[in-house]
């Protein structure tokens, strides 16, 4: 037999939405809000560092990088989760 872990998956479901069907249209609305939220003020810091001179060193540029990986993950996990609901 061969060694490693067998229970592998790729994907993920979130299963605990669907059993209010009544409060499926007030969770979407609320997780797409605070998803445009949270793209908007990434973008919002991204576009300051690059914007302000002053704002051009390692410092910014490291949480200009963060803001842009946060805009990447959470654009991948929400609309799953949308799609779920």
């Amino acid at each position: 037999m061969g060694r490693g872990n067998p229970t592998e998956t790729g994907n993920f479901i979130l299963l605990g939405f669907s059993e209010y069907t009544d409060r499926q249209s007030l969770l979407f609305v609320l997780i797409l809000s605070m998803y445009l939220v949270t793209v908007l003020g990434n973008l919002l810091i991204i576009l300051t560092t690059i914007s302000d001179s002053n704002l051009h060193k390692a410092m910014y540029f490291f949480i200009s990088n963060l803001s842009l990986a946060d805009i990447g993950f959470t654009s991948i996990t929400v609309p799953k989760a949308l799609r779920n609901i």
